[in-house]
């Protein structure tokens, strides 16, 4: 069955609009999330218009992001410590350090290849080829067990 991230509140770190965005597959995350949420650190640094589908949301504990940003870059901590303030949420981080952190804090995660993949499973990409390729172009750093993960779907 498909992942379905409708019911789910949202959190997107900078790499998964910027990929998104230089593939041509923004709106997909719109398909498959309906609403996302992110800091006004990530706006800053994807630098390009916010849809208005996306909700800018600060961090009330600027603390807990201060704290978060010893180990890991603004977006990344942003994204994190807002995470820990909404119930249940799902966090998309493509970064290794930033996912082994919010595992270890207990938030559940996804990254961009989840986002694409759950598009294609439900139709909203006809084929993920070309979407690889697109962020091989992009210098996006792809698993290494990639093929792998395509094979099982």
């Amino acid at each position: 069955m498909p992942p379905h991230f409708l019911d789910k509140v949202i959190i997107s770190d900078t790499s998964c609009l910027i990929a998104l965005t230089n593939t041509g597959n923004l709106d997909s995350l719109r398909r498959v999330c309906q609403t996302v949420f992110i800091t006004p650190e990530i706006a800053a640094e994807y630098g390009e218009d916010i849809p208005t589908w996306i909700t800018v949301t600060p961090v009330r504990d600027h603390e807990k992001v201060r704290l978060i940003q010893k180990v890991l870059d603004p977006g990344e901590s942003s994204a994190i410590a807002l995470a820990l303030e909404i119930k249940e949420p799902l966090l998309i981080l493509d970064d290794a350090q930033a996912r082994l952190f919010a595992q270890y804090l207990g938030l559940a995660i996804t990254g961009t290849l989840g986002i694409l993949i759950a598009a294609f499973q439900q139709g909203i990409i006809a084929d993920l080829d070309p979407v690889i390729a697109g962020l091989k172009a992009c210098d996006f750093r792809l698993p290494r067990d990639l093929p792998a993960i395509l094979s099982r779907l």
